[in-house]
Parts: structure tokens; sequence; C-alpha cells
């Protein structure tokens, strides 16, 4: 089962200048191969999959924590998305491609690479033997900070900037969670590839802030009770600072996310979302709820 806290893991700016193009290549971090919903179903069915799980827990443990977080990073490749497309006017994306945003994705992300592909269950790859997984693993993972850095180059708006400088950290964590199961099981030293494409992470901007936080030390453990055994995979120094690895035993705090304003010209959340509001308010109403509302928003 899933826990759902209602933060995003990052903190993510405002929407500014819209930038459409911008949001078509992000989605390859959405539904591209390599994108944020492989790394989350790989681990997944990998984790649905597993067979003996107490003879071999620390593995198993590991796959399905790291699948836990993937689940916020498709949340905040989303809202990174949709924070690109507020403010953009329909009428003015005649001569840009990705037209899928705005004919039936509401000016929100889909579940689709950076030409409109859909996402596709043929990228994710579940064998059932452990060793194979670990390596296809830790080879998604590296395609996938391929992808970050990529995308960091082609986008200089800030959202885009914001979310891949904490990706290339947090799924540089898992590279190493990898590395390391495998070296445990096989011997094979993987460290010696890192950092895998050779651009030290240190080296970009948007990353600095995480490192300096400590991020591309911890593996945050997504349960209450669950996953414990994680500990005895991902310990040790890091391969690139000599740094040592740490298990931390909570999520991460998390930031509020941004309420983004309604958009009337593709009728999200509708084409007058001042009568949903009003309905809503009633329903509070007459629930017994207070006059101000609970959820919590960046912008409230």
């Amino acid at each position: 089962m899933f826990l759902r806290i209602d933060r995003w893991q990052t903190e993510l700016p405002p929407p500014s200048t819209p930038d459409p193009a911008g949001a078509a290549a992000v989605q390859e971090l959405m539904g591209g191969k390599f994108g944020e919903m492989s790394t989350l179903m790989n681990y997944t069915f990998q984790s649905f999959n597993y067979r003996f799980k107490q003879g071999t827990r620390p593995f198993y443990d590991l796959i399905a924590n790291i699948a836990a977080e993937e689940y916020g990073h498709i949340e905040l490749v989303a809202a990174t998305i949709n924070t690109m497309l507020t403010g953009v006017d329909i009428r003015d994306v005649e001569s840009e491609a990705y037209k899928q945003h705005y004919l039936f994705g509401g000016k929100g992300a889909l579940p689709a690479d950076s030409h409109g592909k859909p996402w596709n269950g043929s990228y994710v790859h579940s064998s059932g033997d452990l060793i194979e997984d670990l390596t296809h693993n830790y080879f998604l993972e590296t395609g996938a900070r391929s992808g970050k850095l990529r995308v960091y180059e082609m986008c200089d708006h800030p959202a885009a900037r914001a979310l891949t400088g904490y990706l290339l950290v947090r799924g540089g964590v898992h590279q190493v969670a990898y590395a390391r199961a495998l070296e445990n099981l096989t011997g094979a030293n993987l460290s010696k590839l890192f950092p895998t494409p050779r651009i030290p992470t240190a080296k970009i901007p948007e990353c600095q802030p995480h490192i300096e936080a400590g991020e591309h030390l911890k593996l945050y453990r997504f349960s209450p009770n669950d996953y414990r055994e994680i500990v005895a995979v991902f310990n040790g120094t890091h391969p690139e600072t000599g740094e040592e690895l740490q298990v931390v035993d909570e999520p991460p705090e998390g930031f509020l996310p941004q309420d983004l304003p309604p958009e009337t010209d593709v009728f999200a959340p509708d084409y007058a979302p001042e009568e949903i509001a009003e309905i809503a308010q009633k329903l509070r109403k007459a629930a017994g709820l207070p006059d101000k509302v609970t959820g919590l928003v960046a912008n409230d």
C-alpha cells in the first residue's frame, strides 16, 4: 500500500513566463523510455513479483522502497510541466508541435514522451532474476541521468532547472544503491563508473543546494515501519565524495505544493470554475468543515 502525503519532495518555483516548448521536452522525463514512469513501474513490478523475500529481505526492501520514492518523482515532473504551461494562450500555440497538452491535457502533464507517444509497459523489465534486474536498474538510472542532463541543457525555465537539479541528485542516490547491491552480490565494483555520464553533479548550480543538504547521501525510508533492512545494502561511502551513506528512517519533510490557477480556455477545472468553488463551499459547510480550507498550499 502507498501512504500519500500532500507535499512535493522538493520546492519548485511558482509559474513565471510560460514555456510550452520546454514543457514538451520535460515530457521525456515523464513518459520516455528512461523517464520517471519507467523507473517507478520497473521497480514496482520487480517488488510485486519478488520471490523469497524473507531469505533475501535487504534486496527486496531496497527495490520496494526506491519504487515508493519514484511515485513522488512523477508528481514533481507533472508539477513542472503544469507550471511551465500556466498562462499559455492556446491561440498562440499553432506553431507548437506538442498540441496534446491543449487538445486533451487541459494544460497538464500526460503519460507520454516528448513526441506525444504514450508510455507503455514494454519499458518494464521484471525478469525475476535479482542480479539481472539490479543490473537493468543501474542501467535505467544511468539512462535517466542522461535524459535529465539533456533536458537541463535544453530548458532554461526556472521550474525545469529546479526539477532536473533535484532529480539528478536523487537519481544519483539510486545509482549508488543499485551499484552497492550488485557489489554485495557479485563483487563487481561499479563505483569505478561514477559519475556516469561523466559530468560531476556538483558542477551543476541547481544541484548544489541539495548536495550541501546531504541529499546525495541519503536513502529515505518511505514507510512508518517497513523496509528496515535496506541498511544492510545501502552503507559505506559515496563513490564520488567518500562521505558516509545514510538511511533516513522517515520520508523527507517535503514542501507545500503550488496551487496553480484555473485555465478557463481549456476548461480546467471548468469554463466557470467559480461555480464549482461555490458548490464545493456549500458541500464543505454541510459536512461541518471549518470556513477556512483545511488543505495547505504554498501560495494560500
